[in-house]
């Protein structure tokens, strides 16, 4: 996928609505173990999607790396597993930890799931990627994401940035 080695700017979409602030922490002190650099958007509250539940806490995250998306892939479902998550629990359930690749560079691909629906459908993804790539291109529409957050009928869902901080 990424023979030649050149570094992409990837990004992490993140949520969770078990010990929401804990293990959004925990994702964190993990990416950084692999990553060197991340960048943080702010973290929003929203109400479950698709279920009746605990509110999550979400945020995207991006960094520049070379390592391909399926070595990314396999670290993200660590990071989950190592939280208590069980997978086949349904896409529309509490979790402890959801950590999707969202972007790799502009590739588009079926099969690692890039770009993500996620980026269209759901608030708590758009809002936080137009916040920290708001001049990014998705690969297939060609809208900058900043446009799409404007077009995304917010009455749909609602979200609330909040004021914590990861360390």
């Amino acid at each position: 996928m990424n023979s030649t080695n050149k570094p992409v700017d990837v990004f992490f979409s993140i949520g969770s609505n078990i010990n929401p602030e804990k293990n959004i922490q925990f994702a964190s002190d993990q990416l950084k173990k692999t990553f060197i650099h991340l960048e943080y958007s702010s973290i929003y509250k929203t109400a479950a999607v698709g279920f009746k539940g605990d509110y999550f806490l979400n945020l995207v995250v991006k960094t520049v790396t070379a390592i391909s998306p399926e070595i990314i892939i396999k670290k993200l479902r660590k990071i989950e597993a190592d939280t208590g998550r069980e997978v086949g629990t349904g896409q529309f359930s509490s979790r402890t930890l959801d950590i999707d690749m969202i972007l790799y560079g502009d590739v588009v691909d079926e099969l690692i799931r890039v770009p993500r629906d996620d980026i269209n459908l759901y608030a708590f993804v758009i809002e936080p990627l137009a916040e920290i790539y708001p001049k990014g291109i998705h690969p297939i529409s060609g809208s900058q994401y900043s446009t799409l957050w404007e077009q995304f009928d917010k009455k749909l869902q609602q979200t609330e940035r909040i004021s914590l901080q990861l360390t």
